[in-house]
């Protein structure tokens, strides 16, 4: 337990050191533009395709397939509960839409995966994934969808979402990564050994440059600008107590290896995911009330994950 403290601190030490950069003016709002490009498009799919072929033979890959029920189960009963909530607490028509997609969606790569890898290691990789698909999955579909429909101009924001957009969003050289990896590993190929070693040292760049970027994110949010409301507070119970609970349900009822029901459930419980402030502005919705969200779901994390951890480990 001591370790995975330990290492989670290194973590976050990574993101407060992003922001102290950012703070001195050697890191700016376009460095955070260049390393989450950096992680997404070289850092983070060299990381998948080894993962796959270091961490995973055929036979453990295809008998995971039945896990996939609960990240899936549990987005769609949050994302239900989420509509609920907007009803009962009357939240404004100009933030429904993106406070559903943060209640429903998490951040599963850019801090899902490195505090994963913090606390279990490589091996927990695969799960990691397999939420990884379903949340990225909804987001880019439905989370997109309905963060449009905050504009109060609806007909032009529903004109605005594209699906071929949004297929080539789930698509990413993420998840191209990870389905070349896959390919590798149920041919049984062969890795020559010198670009192991090359992808490795691209892929060994994710961690660092995924929390440099967060660290940036946070401090340009600005942490005086924060404002709680009913809003925000029903977004972090859906981050942070309805998610993880849904899942851990859900895992009662389907019968899954007992580390890849902790990996879930520490995957739903992560901050929000990093576009959706872009996102929401991109379609004309209150960014305020997104970077504030992104803010204070971050910052509460801190304080959030030894509690959890308490709880599953």
């Amino acid at each position: 337990m001591l370790d995975a403290y330990l290492n989670i601190f290194v973590i976050f030490a990574l993101m407060f050191m992003g922001y102290w950069l950012n703070y001195k003016q050697l890191f700016s709002n376009r460095t955070a533009d260049v390393f989450s490009k950096l992680v997404l498009t070289i850092a983070l799919p060299c990381n998948m395709f080894l993962n796959m072929t270091r961490n995973f033979s055929r036979d453990e890959f295809l008998s995971l397939f039945s896990g996939m029920l609960i990240p899936l189960g549990s987005m769609i009963l949050a994302f239900l509960l989420s509509i609920l909530y907007t009803k009962f607490f009357s939240v404004s028509p100009s933030r429904r839409g993106t406070f559903v997609t943060m209640f429903t969606c998490s951040n599963t790569i850019f801090m899902g995966l490195p505090i994963n890898l913090a606390i279990f290691g490589e091996v927990s990789v695969p799960y990691v994934l397999l939420y990884y698909i379903v949340n990225t999955s909804l987001f880019w579909t439905v989370g997109v969808y309905k963060m449009a429909q905050d504009n109060p101009e609806i007909q032009s924001a529903k004109l605005s979402f594209h699906p071929l957009a949004a297929l080539k969003k789930i698509f990413s050289p993420a998840l191209i990564g990870f389905m070349i990896g896959l390919v590798w590993v149920l041919l049984s190929l062969p890795l020559p050994k010198f670009i192991g070693s090359f992808m490795g040292y691209l892929g060994d760049l994710t961690t660092p440059l995924s929390m440099f970027a967060i660290g940036i994110i946070v401090y340009q949010t600005g942490i005086k600008n924060l404002k709680m409301n009913w809003a925000i507070f029903g977004v972090l119970l859906g981050r942070y107590v309805f998610s993880p609970l849904i899942v851990w349900l859900l895992g009662q009822l389907i019968h899954v290896p007992e580390m890849m029901l902790q990996v879930f459930i520490i995957q739903s419980a992560m901050p929000i995911q990093n576009s959706v402030p872009i996102l929401t502005r991109s379609y004309g919705g209150d960014v305020e009330f997104a970077a504030s969200s992104l803010g204070y779901s971050v910052l509460i994390y801190l304080l959030y994950i030894p509690f959890l951890l308490q709880l599953i480990l």
